[in-house]
C-alpha cells in the first residue's frame, strides 16, 4: 500500500509550535488531519536516541514474529487511545468525536491481510483505519493526503521518506527563548540545559535531512506560521500538489471548528507574534544569555538573532 499512500508528517522539538502548524493545516479540504498527536512510536524502539527521546514519539518499529492484532497494540497513541477508551479523563473530552478504539483495530487488521506487515504498511493502515472509523469526521470528498503530527519525530525523518516515496515530512522550529520560556510551565519541566540539547538536535537533522530530501523535506518557523500560516505553508502545500486558497489555513481549527486557542493540543495558548515575544521575555536575563550560547549555531540560520529585540527577520 504504502507505494501509493499520501502521508504529512510534523514534527517539531516541545513547545516548538508542532501543534499550532497541525491545528492550521485542520480544515484543509485535502487534507485528513489527525485529531491529536499521532504518537506512533512503539517500545521496542531502541537506538541511540532512545535515551533522549520518548519512544511512543518515534517511528515505529514491531516484533518480527507478532500478528497483525499484535502491532496494532504496540503502537502507542496514547492521547488517541484516551480520548476513544477512557473519555473522561482526556484532556480532549470536551470536544465531540464519535470514535472506536475497537473498530478501528478491527479495520486496520483488515488492510494489513491485504498488504503485508512492515513499519510503513502498519503506519498507512493506522491512519486510514482512524478515518474509517471516526464517524462524525467532516470528510469533503477531495482529501489526498493523510496529515500527523509526532514531536522530535525529525530525527526519524529519513526513515519515513524513505520507506514511504510518496511522504512529506515538516518540520517547526521556534525560536529557543519562548520555547523554553513555554517549556518550563510544564509540571516538571526540562532542564535548561537538557532542553537546548534537544532542541538544537531536532534542527540538526531537520537541516541534514532537508538536503538529502530537498523535495519533500520541508522547514517552516512557528513565527512566520503565526504571522500568516497561509503565507509560511503555501510553499509546501504547492510542492505536495494541493491548494493553497482556502481559508482554514487563517486559523487553527479542529475538525473543522475553530478554537480560539491551541491549548490544551500544546503549551501556545494564543498563536499570535505578539505574544511568542511575551512568552520570550519571561525569561531572565540569565536564562536568555546562556539559551544564546547553547543555541548560537542555530539562530543566524533561522534569523532569530534579533528576535529578542521585538522583531524577527523574514524568512527567505
Amino acid at each position: 500500500m504504502s507505494n501509493n499512500f499520501k502521508l504529512l508528517m510534523l514534527g517539531a522539538m516541545y513547545e516548538n509550535g508542532g501543534n499550532t502548524t497541525h491545528r492550521f493545516l485542520d480544515g484543509h479540504p485535502e487534507l485528513f488531519v489527525y485529531p491529536f498527536e499521532s504518537q506512533i512510536g512503539s517500545k521496542l524502539v531502541n537506538d541511540q536516541m532512545s535515551s533522549l527521546f520518548p519512544v511512543k514519539y518515534r517511528w515505529p518499529v514491531f516484533a518480527l514474529d507478532a500478528t497483525p492484532y499484535q502491532d496494532y497494540k504496540a503502537i502507542i497513541d496514547e492521547e488517541g487511545k484516551i480520548r476513544a477508551r477512557t473519555p473522561k479523563v482526556s484532556k480532549f473530552r470536551h470536544m465531540p468525536m464519535e470514535f472506536c478504539d475497537d473498530e478501528r483495530c478491527e479495520i486496520y487488521q483488515k488492510y494489513i491481510e491485504k498488504s503485508g506487515r512492515s513499519a510503513a504498511n502498519n503506519v498507512e493502515a493506522f491512519f486510514r483505519a482512524t478515518f474509517d472509523a471516526w464517524k462524525d469526521y467532516k470528510k469533503t470528498g477531495k482529501e489526498k493526503f493523510y496529515v500527523g503530527y509526532s514531536p522530535v519525530l525529525v530525527v526519524d525523518a529519513d526513515k519515513i521518506l524513505t520507506e514511504m516515496p510518496n511522504a512529506h515530512f515538516l518540520h517547526v522550529v521556534r525560536n529557543p527563548w519562548s520555547a523554553y520560556a513555554d517549556t518550563k510551565k510544564r509540571p516538571v519541566p526540562m532542564s535548561l540545559k537538557d532542553y537546548m540539547f534537544g532542541w538544537t538536535t531536532n534542527q540538526h537533522y531537520a537541516l541534514l535531512f532537508q538536503k538529502m530530501f530537498p523535495d519533500r523535506m520541508h522547514i517552516v518557523r512557528a513565527e512566520d506560521v503565526m504571522a500568516d500560516a497561509t503565507k509560511a505553508l503555501s510553499p509546501m502545500l504547492e510542492k505536495m500538489g494541493l491548494a493553497t486558497d482556502v481559508d482554514s489555513l487563517k486559523q487553527p481549527s479542529w475538525n473543522g471548528e475553530e478554537l480560539k486557542e491551541v491549548y490544551p493540543w500544546g503549551t501556545i495558548k494564543k498563536a499570535t507574534p505578539e505574544a511568542n515575544i511575551a512568552t520570550a521575555h519571561e525569561l531572565s536575563d540569565e536564562e536568555k544569555m546562556e539559551i544564546e550560547l547553547r543555541t548560537w549555531q542555530y539562530l543566524e540560520v533561522f534569523k532569530y538573532t534579533e528576535i529578542l529585540q521585538g522583531k524577527a527577520l523574514a524568512a527567505k
